[in-house]
């Protein structure tokens, strides 16, 4: 693939580009954990919970809803109909992604306050999670462990322009629940998301980059410059042009790209030639991410774990449950 801009010359977003759109976005993701966690379905207490303009808020709801994230469904109270957002099944399915991410956090970014821990109630642990093959039940599983191969145009369109201008949570860091703004840097910017997976599939140096994903010089710089800073990438043979290396901490990141990978080729169609094809190298088969308990090494189920916030008196139990209308 040469040039630019890519092109897959139906104007449709790959599988994971609309998959992007759709989740993209920090404030969009909070939504979601608030939805997950608190069972929070009524715009003022996302509006209370996290602190957001009710424009931003009305804006990232309509988004939801649009994408297929969020079902409204109208409730009446003092008189008046009202209308609570349920989550679909599609947004559902995003519980291990969530929890990915935590566990990534847990690992890798220093925080003020202490994260939630995590309980698996079938063992009575409190623990972690390690990254598993739902084709052959092995845990845990590396990126060193797959092999990916795209289609001659998996990042055609990738990087669909967003729908809004992007916006920064400034009180996240006194907030327990919510993701770290280092992990937003990563995983809240679409480019920032596709930089990381074009190295996950060996792109190294600057121009690779520029060519594979037709991104702006001055946009693909600063990424590149604050993923050296935050120890994600490491910049060999230094000098007019580098070549960026996943470190350890990037291809620990490879938990949370083989999640959004799933996802979106679940639940969102491409044009032909843009998926992603991972598969594990010890069975052969087509790479089905999962989660286990780090503690008794059995496969995890969203009914059957909870969070434990650590400063709560009485502890509160936070669990992945789903409202129901």
């Amino acid at each position: 693939m040469t040039g630019t801009e890519p092109v897959t010359g139906t104007g449709r977003p790959s599988a994971i580009g609309q998959a992007l759109l759709a989740i993209g976005d920090q404030w969009t993701l909070l939504i979601l954990q608030r939805a997950f966690l608190l069972h929070v379905r009524r715009f003022a207490d996302w509006r209370d919970e996290l602190g957001m303009s009710e424009s931003v808020l009305a804006n990232r709801l309509k988004e939801l809803v649009a994408g297929g994230l969020l079902r409204p469904v109208p409730y009446r109270e003092q008189g008046r109909t009202r209308t609570e957002y349920l989550l679909t099944e599609r947004a559902i399915e995003l519980w291990p992604l969530l929890l990915e991410i935590w566990s990534w956090e847990r690992r890798w970014v220093p925080r003020r306050h202490g994260l939630p821990e995590l309980a698996h109630d079938v063992c009575g642990n409190r623990t972690d999670v390690e990254l598993g093959c739902a084709s052959c039940g092995a845990a845990p599983v590396t990126a060193h462990d797959t092999e990916t191969v795209r289609g001659a145009a998996t990042f055609a369109q990738v990087t669909v322009a967003r729908h809004h201008r992007r916006t920064v949570r400034g009180q996240a860091g006194r907030d327990p629940l919510s993701y770290f703004p280092e992990t937003f840097e990563l995983l809240g910017d679409r480019w920032s998301t596709v930089i990381l997976a074009a190295a996950f599939l060996g792109t190294r140096r600057f121009a690779g980059f520029r060519s594979e994903l037709g991104v702006a010089p001055s946009v693909l710089a600063d990424r590149l410059r604050r993923f050296t800073e935050l120890g994600v990438l490491a910049a060999d043979e230094p000098g007019a042009r580098p070549r960026y290396r996943l470190t350890a901490k990037g291809l620990d990141f490879f938990g949370i790209f083989a999640f959004i990978v799933d996802w979106a080729q679940t639940w969102y169609a491409g044009p032909p030639d843009t998926d992603l094809r991972v598969t594990h190298r010890a069975c052969g088969r087509p790479f089905r991410p999962c989660l286990r308990c780090r503690s008794c090494g059995r496969a995890l189920s969203r009914a059957e774990v909870h969070f434990v916030l650590p400063e709560a008196a009485p502890e509160r139990r936070l669990r992945l449950g789903v409202s129901r209308g």
